[in-house]
């Protein structure tokens, strides 16, 4: 057998990096395999130096691609030998910084600026009088400038309240993801095609006004249907998973599968019985959502 050219030999400090990184959640296939290579590949004195065939046949790579990450962990190191090599260099320079021309303008022509001087978050429990339940309302608090021109005309003080049950993430994230619009796009488009609440018919303003909250109305009972839809005990994983689907279900779906279910009624003695004529894959939520809805509001 020829003598290798390249041995592959890893510290102790190594050997652990590698380990962690096999074990660790989020790291690229290709990644982990190069480190399992690295580890079987290792002829230090811990390591079990394996051949390269026999490693290329557990990991389902070739032999001149365990050979690679051995050249590369001796000639350029152990970042170089699990990292993917870059496929070309940037060698143009970077672009300068267009001028910002726009503050200029509003200056020039004395337009009312409306500039911002600093911005303090802060968080605090809240309860609403109807609600069993306690939320975190984030605040945020923002320090402007009213401006015209170059004189400054007056101090105005802005707060921002956010309204949350998510516990886990700092203020700066709850703010940071509600400034991204909060899929404000697939509410948009649920809205416009959807229950057709931008589609009014033509008359006055308040009458248009009227209709198209009636509207949006539907959309805010089937948001409402999905947030009262419990997602605990053992299979709470799974319940919170289906609770984000009807949160984010077009509202074409929900109408089908939770609104127009075929059912009989019948009445027997003191009591009343719905008999569900037909089934749909949406069923067992439907069934989870009458039981919330049975009892008084629950926040």
């Amino acid at each position: 057998m020829p003598k290798k050219r390249y041995v592959a030999q890893l510290t102790d400090d190594e050997r652990d990096f590698l380990t962690q990184l096999i074990s660790s959640k989020g790291v690229a296939a290709q990644k982990r395999t190069r480190a399992q290579v690295l580890l079987k590949a290792d002829a230090g004195p811990q390591g079990p130096g394996w051949i390269d065939q026999r490693i290329a046949e557990a990991f389902d790579v070739t032999s001149r691609t365990v050979e690679n990450v051995r050249r590369r962990l001796v000639e350029e190191g152990l970042e170089a030998a699990i990292s993917r090599k870059p496929k070309y260099t940037v060698r143009t320079r970077r672009r300068r910084r267009p001028r910002n021309v726009k503050e200029a303008i509003v200056i020039e022509r004395e337009y009312k600026n409306i500039r911002l001087g600093s911005e303090q978050v802060s968080e605090f429990a809240y309860r609403p009088t109807a609600c069993k339940k306690t939320y975190r309302m984030v605040v945020v608090r923002k320090n402007l400038s009213v401006e015209r021109g170059e004189r400054k005309l007056f101090d105005d003080i802005r707060y921002f309240f956010y309204i949350t049950n998510d516990w886990r993430k700092s203020g700066d994230k709850i703010v940071a993801s509600a400034n991204q619009r909060c899929n404000q796009e697939n509410l948009n488009a649920q809205l416009l095609n959807g229950v057709r609440a931008m589609r009014m018919p033509a008359d006055n303003l308040v009458s248009n006004w009227a209709y198209m909250v009636m509207a949006a109305q539907a959309w805010t009972m089937k948001a409402w249907l999905a947030l009262l839809l419990p997602a605990k005990g053992r299979w709470k994983k799974k319940h919170k998973a289906e609770k984000q689907a009807v949160l984010r279900m077009e509202f074409k779906t929900f109408l089908n599968e939770f609104m127009r279910v075929p059912c009989r009624i019948v009445r027997t003695g003191r009591r009343i019985i719905y008999r569900l004529l037909s089934w749909n894959r949406w069923q067992h939520v439907f069934l989870r959502a009458v039981d919330a809805v049975r009892y008084p509001l629950r926040c």
